[in-house]
């Protein structure tokens, strides 16, 4: 006997999904379907779970060691006021449930690192890079690469925000080809001691979890080999083409295939 692939009730809360020409009915199985990792359930992490769980996909792990605090509330939307101290994996675990119970979210209380990073990524459809600091993207950089799996990455500071698709094993560049170097501490300011507006994550994690929706079921056209910047703060935005370095150290023996 054939297991069903949606639950009963389920498909209606898609309805506007399937009505969409480039999305339909096969692009909501490949949505069920597919499993994704989310490092980070912070301010781009945030909007990123809770619209990857509202749109029905399968499995979603998300990861991160940190807890609710009492400043994350003015842009990181998942968490709540009831929720402060609560390992962010868990609070973010909670939202999601409430938005799609048919969604299966794996909540790790981890911190991404050397020795953890190849295992998480082992089995993903899709990566998606929501964290804060430039050595923990790197080192999820070099394990999608080395697993051939895409790593979907967005960046905030202030009232600026990028996205783009690093996926070497597609001909698009990886993380290492745009930014080889990982500057010195204190180089590279943090939302803490920079500062962001609240809005700002939620409007470039929302374009990630519509590029992961775009990917996953084949809509449009991806943000491989382009790089979109959002400036909020004199709502203007741009794109620059990327390419891969051929002396990239990280994905220089990958073999590209057309995207």
């Amino acid at each position: 006997m054939t297991v069903p692939l949606f639950a009963e009730g389920e498909l209606p809360r898609y309805a506007r999904h399937i009505a969409l020409r480039e999305i339909g009915g096969p692009g909501q199985a490949r949505l069920k379907r597919t499993s994704v990792l989310v490092v980070g359930a912070g301010g781009l992490g945030a909007p990123v779970l809770m619209y990857l769980a509202a749109a029905g996909v399968g499995r979603i792990t998300v990861v991160d060691d940190d807890s609710v605090s009492l400043s994350n509330l003015q842009r990181q939307v998942i968490h709540s006021q009831d929720r402060l101290d609560m390992p962010k994996a868990v609070s973010a675990r909670i939202a999601m449930a409430g938005i799609n119970p048919f969604v299966a979210v794996t909540a790790l209380e981890a911190r991404l690192d050397a020795g953890n990073a190849t295992q998480l990524v082992a089995g993903q459809d899709l990566v998606i890079d929501a964290t804060d600091n430039l050595p923990a993207r790197h080192l999820l950089n070099a394990a999608c690469v080395a697993a051939r799996v895409p790593l979907l990455s967005g960046a905030i500071s202030q009232w600026e925000g990028q996205v783009t698709l690093y996926d070497p094993a597609r001909d698009a560049p990886c993380l290492a080809c745009l930014f080889p170097v990982i500057p010195a501490e204190g180089l590279a300011p943090d939302c803490a001691s920079a500062g962001v507006m609240g809005a700002l994550p939620g409007i470039i994690g929302a374009m990630m979890a519509a590029e992961a929706i775009k990917l996953i079921t084949g809509a449009g056209r991806s943000l491989r080999g382009r790089l979109l910047m959002q400036d909020v703060l004199w709502g203007e935005s741009r794109e620059i083409a990327v390419h891969r370095r051929k002396d990239c150290p990280v994905c220089r023996g990958i073999k590209g295939e057309d995207a």
